[in-house]
C-alpha cells in the first residue's frame, strides 16, 4: 500500500440524477467510510440542482463530504471510480446523466496538474453548490486541525 505519511483533508463531491438518487448518495457515503487509511469526517446537506451540460436530463442531488485520508490522490481516485462502477455508472456523454458521480474537489492544499487528477478541481469556481458544501464543512477542518 502506497500511503502518504500525513493525513490530508479532502473534499469529495457526490452527485446523482438517475434512479434512486438518495440511495446512490447513501451508498457512496457508506463506501467512502470503508476506504483504507481514510475516515469520513463530515457530510454536508443534500442539495438539488439543475444539471450542467447539454444533454436533456433530470435534476441532480448533490452533497459534499469531508474525508481525512492518507491515500494519495491517484489511489483515492481509483477507489472513487470503483464505487461509481459498483453503482452502475456508465461513462458516455460528458456531463451526461449518471447514477453516481464522485469528484475530488480539494485535496488539502495540493495543487496538481496530473493528467488523471487536477487539483483543486477545475470546475470548483463554476459550481456554487460545491462552494456551499465546502463552506459548510470547513469548520470541521479548523475544529480538529
Amino acid at each position: 500500500m502506497n500511503a502518504r505519511a500525513t493525513r490530508e483533508w479532502v473534499f469529495v463531491a457526490l452527485g446523482s440524477n438517475l434512479g434512486d438518487r438518495e440511495g446512490y448518495l447513501t451508498l457512496a457515503r457508506e463506501r467512502l467510510g470503508l476506504l483504507p487509511h481514510t475516515e469520513l469526517r463530515a457530510v454536508s446537506a443534500i442539495e438539488e440542482t439543475d444539471p450542467i451540460g447539454p444533454p436533456a436530463q433530470g435534476c441532480y442531488l448533490n452533497q459534499m463530504v469531508l474525508l481525512a485520508t492518507m491515500l494519495p490522490p491517484e489511489a483515492l481516485l481509483d477507489h472513487l471510480q470503483a464505487i461509481e462502477r459498483d453503482a452502475g455508472r456508465e461513462r458516455g456523454v460528458r456531463w451526461g446523466p449518471r447514477t453516481l458521480d464522485l469528484d475530488i474537489v480539494r485535496y488539502g492544499q495540493v495543487v496538481s496538474h496530473h493528467p488523471r487528477v487536477i487539483l483543486p478541481h477545475p470546475e470548483l469556481p463554476n459550481r456554487p453548490f460545491w462552494q456551499r458544501g465546502i463552506a459548510e464543512l470547513e469548520r470541521h477542518v479548523t475544529a480538529t486541525a
